[in-house]
């Protein structure tokens, strides 16, 4: 049996003041409050190697996606399918879709969403980072698998009573009180962190947890918000370990229950999932581990079939001078998603045997996380969203009935039976 390695990479994803932030929907960027990173570990030994990645942005999607996963394939000797890109989600950070902004481009006088040459530029250090990576990898022989509870910060950000009848959206800085007083509605409350060993001494430690990672943002100060700044308080503290941090299943998650927006909050947000990477961390336990699979399931998720989200109507917006920035970014990124409809999305899986880790596109509802964990019961399972962005908010079928913002503003029609038929062949759930 083959020794199996690994390699860790940073490089660096800050944008430059100016650089559109969240798609050029909010304020650009005025200062940098903290760096923003890509951060990926490769895993090599059993078959071709395997690459995760994550980025300090808000998202990546289409052709950006798949260009990332090309240059960091070739940096790994590898193929694009064993390679996954995803992003933390912070809001004062770029949105990166190369094929909307060309769109935009072509358009006189549209806003500008991406610097295509940051993009590359940014591409190329993380590929660059990975090259240099695997000059000095180490042998590992153990994967750690810890979980904890993360006190008073996720709460669902859609109010529905009943009778299924939609109520009101608890976005991630919530001042109403009527609207924080409410329960914290379905989540998952637990942090998973799975790990890396060489014997009895850590490697690398990749953290999950599913919430939009926002305590506020629109005041142009780029930051990887308070996940981010978790994830680097035990970088800091855990300096030989490399740390990495995956939001999960958050599209209908927020800290809206917790926060108000204040600057204050962000430093309690960050420690309270800081205190639960810790207290995973101390329950982590260790096994041998001799080999994994990586499988990917396709996925056709069909575009919409309203009139306001086909080409035409997209066209019309895009050209409208007096539309709004995020109207008209929208109608890019909808005529982006129309143009890759014929390439499918992979849903992969990492598989160690009794822990699995589950990549997921877009900004999928934490009910697809839950059914992933009812999928495997018999496995450490963690799940990443937020990979392959192209069709934004993954809702469920039922909540394009109730209606609210996210079904709104997703690009692909209900497809739930879809996304539960990859994920179950990519988790090999149907074998079980």
């Amino acid at each position: 049996m083959p020794a199996l390695h690994l390699a860790t990479f940073r490089s660096e994803a800050t944008p430059p003041l100016g650089h559109p932030l969240c798609g050029g929907w909010i304020e650009p960027a005025r200062a940098i409050d903290d760096p923003l990173r890509a951060l990926g570990v490769v895993l090599l030994g059993a078959g071709a190697p395997v690459v995760l990645c994550v980025v300090d942005w808000c998202g990546i999607r289409n052709e950006a996606n798949r260009a990332w996963r090309r240059a960091l394939a070739q940096a790994a000797h590898t193929t694009p399918e064993r390679v996954a890109v995803h992003c933390i989600h912070a809001h004062n950070a770029p949105f990166a879709d190369v094929e909307a902004q060309r769109f935009l481009d072509k358009t006189p006088g549209a806003p500008p969403s991406l610097d295509l040459k940051l993009f590359d530029r940014a591409v190329r250090q993380s590929a660059d980072a990975l090259a240099d990576s695997l000059k000095k990898t180490e042998k590992f022989t153990h994967f750690g698998i810890g979980e904890a509870p993360v006190e008073q910060v996720a709460s669902n950000r859609r109010l529905v009573d009943e009778n299924g009848k939609f109520l009101a959206t608890r976005y991630s800085a919530t001042k109403d009180a009527k609207l924080r007083a409410a329960a914290e509605g379905l989540i998952d409350p637990r942090l998973r962190t799975l790990s890396f060993w060489r014997d009895d001494r850590p490697l690398a430690a990749l953290s999950y947890y599913a919430v939009h990672p926002m305590s506020y943002y629109g005041d142009g100060r780029v930051s990887a918000d308070f996940c981010g700044l978790a994830r680097q308080k035990r970088q800091d503290e855990e300096a030989k370990i490399f740390q990495m941090y995956f939001t999960g299943c958050a599209g209908n998650v927020t800290a809206g229950k917790y926060n108000d927006g204040s600057k204050e909050n962000r430093p309690i947000l960050r420690d309270r999932i800081h205190s639960a990477m810790k207290a995973a961390w101390k329950a982590t336990k260790r096994q041998p581990l001799t080999t994994w699979e990586w499988r990917v399931e396709p996925l056709r998720l069909p575009p919409r079939r309203e009139a306001s989200f086909g080409e035409e109507a997209s066209r019309k917006v895009l050209a409208d001078a007096k539309a709004s920035k995020a109207q008209r970014g929208n109608a890019a990124f909808q005529l982006a998603w129309l143009k890759r409809l014929d390439r499918p999305i992979d849903v992969a899986c990492l598989d160690l045997g009794k822990a699995m880790v589950l990549h997921l596109p877009g900004e999928p509802f934490v009910e697809y996380q839950l059914a992933a964990q009812r999928m495997r019961k018999d496995v450490f399972l963690c799940v990443a969203g937020y990979g392959d962005g192209g069709p934004g908010y993954i809702p469920t079928d039922k909540a394009y009935l109730e209606g609210g913002y996210e079904p709104t503003v997703a690009l692909a029609a209900p497809s739930e039976k879809r996304m539960l038929d990859a994920m179950a062949k990519a988790l090999k759930a149907q074998e079980k």
